[in-house]
């Protein structure tokens, strides 16, 4: 990997919070790999590319497995996975070897080092609390059944997303889902708004009915067959 000045090897917790507190304005990528993760190499590349292309870029390299404090506290469940701050509030969450996406979230926050003059860019249009509880209710209701969940379900990115969508499929339930770490805003609010912290989530009919553990419990008793309408 390059030797960039703005490009740093995280060792511990300590160094990467000094790194962070530097500038709080300063906008930050974070990058979560492992060195057995194949795509990790192709990204670790992009990465370096882009300390290279925008030099006001604080890049940060955490080896997930390394530094887990740091990666848990940014709830990474797999690699490679990338934040982008400003300071210490989020601006984007970008899973799995996507470099465009990445890319993208680097060019719309940060410059090119040399730049022309700034262009005047209108701030986007911030979502009220109002707002976004009204879209995650809409997608709570958009069919009978919705597992909000890490991942695609051909393609679940933790272990207990995997395990809920084959409760699902041996359950013979038809559902929809939602990734999370798709959308931050609804990642966030959903915990809010159904009291409970982790993923994933079940809805029925529009309403919370529980996490893993609840559901496969309902499915043991019974309850949940009764619940979907499948008995």
């Amino acid at each position: 990997m390059d030797h960039l000045a703005n490009l740093y090897q995280i060792d511990s917790p300590d160094q990467f919070r000094d790194l962070l507190n530097q500038d709080l304005n300063r906008v930050s990528l974070i990058n979560f790999w492992a060195p057995w993760a194949e795509p990790c190499k192709q990204m670790n590349q992009v990465v370096s590319e882009l300390a290279k292309k925008y030099q006001q870029l604080l890049v940060l390299q955490v080896e997930a497995e390394d530094q887990p404090d740091i990666t848990e506290s940014f709830d990474i469940e797999a690699v490679p996975s990338f934040i982008v701050l400003r300071g210490h509030a989020l601006l984007a969450r970008i899973s799995g070897a996507d470099a465009p996406a990445l890319t993208s979230a680097i060019a719309t926050y940060t410059r090119p080092t040399p730049s022309a003059a700034p262009s005047v860019v209108s701030p986007p249009v911030e979502e009220t609390q109002e707002e976004l509880e009204r879209r995650m209710r809409e997608i709570m209701a958009q069919s009978k059944v919705v597992l909000f969940m890490k991942g695609e379900p051909s393609r679940p990115r933790c272990g207990f997303s995997s395990r809920a969508v084959a409760l699902l499929e041996r359950e013979n339930v038809k559902f929809t889902h939602f990734d999370i770490l798709s959308d931050e805003k609804v990642r966030q609010g959903l915990k809010k708004l159904n009291n409970w912290p982790t993923f994933p989530q079940f809805t029925v009919n529009g309403e919370f009915i529980g996490g893993l553990d609840v559901v496969t419990e309902m499915v043991e008793n019974g309850e949940f067959a009764e619940v979907v309408g499948a008995a």
